[in-house]
């Protein structure tokens, strides 16, 4: 009976021995399976992260490439536009001078058939008010230069005479005049400045 009793608790010993190792496998299998699932998990979160790098990417291309297309239109544009200014800068200014080129064209008539020099001279005198008019009114103004000290800035000389002290360093004669317009010098004056 003992060889039995020893036979039914090795029996018995063996079952429990599979048992604790069908339990050890099926922990370490679902551990394993536990693993792989973060392993797993791990690379799913990585490409999803690289996708989300990669889409960002092409993002931020299209959005570079689309400012990048307006800048340069709006360059193109810009560029037309001042073209066109340029070319018509001066549109308005000589629309306004043509009443004046008239006046020259009726008074080169009127000085064909006269006879008498003085009204000529007035009717000249009048075209040249005209013209200081209008040049006047889009902000040119002469510069007063005569009697006034030398400016590099402003004059231009052109030759220098022998004076007396008190016209030392001025400007003794103007033989071109000089032009502001809107403040800023677009012509300078030709003077002869006393030595």
């Amino acid at each position: 009976m003992k060889f039995n009793d020893i036979l039914k608790k090795k029996k018995m010993e063996d079952q429990e021995t599979s048992v604790d190792q069908n339990e050890i496998l099926d922990d370490a299998q679902t551990t394993g399976n536990t693993i792989a699932d973060e392993k797993d998990q791990q690379i799913a979160d990585e490409i999803s992260a690289e996708d989300r790098l990669k889409e960002d990417l092409a993002q931020a291309n299209d959005k570079y490439l689309r400012l990048f297309a307006e800048f340069d239109n709006f360059r193109r544009r810009t560029s037309k536009e001042r073209v066109e200014l340029l070319q018509t800068a001066g549109k308005e200014v000589i629309a306004s001078l043509l009443p004046v080129l008239d006046d020259f064209d009726r008074a080169l008539k009127a000085m064909e058939t006269a006879t008498d020099v003085i009204p000529v001279k007035e009717g000249i005198a009048l075209v040249q008010n005209k013209l200081n008019h209008i040049l006047s009114s889009k902000g040119l103004k002469p510069m007063e230069a005569k009697g006034q000290p030398f400016d590099g800035d402003l004059h231009e000389g052109i030759t220098s005479i022998p004076a007396g002290d008190d016209l030392k360093g001025k400007v003794v004669d103007e033989l071109e005049k000089g032009y502001y317009l809107n403040d800023k010098v677009i012509r300078f004056a030709k003077v002869v400045v006393g030595a």
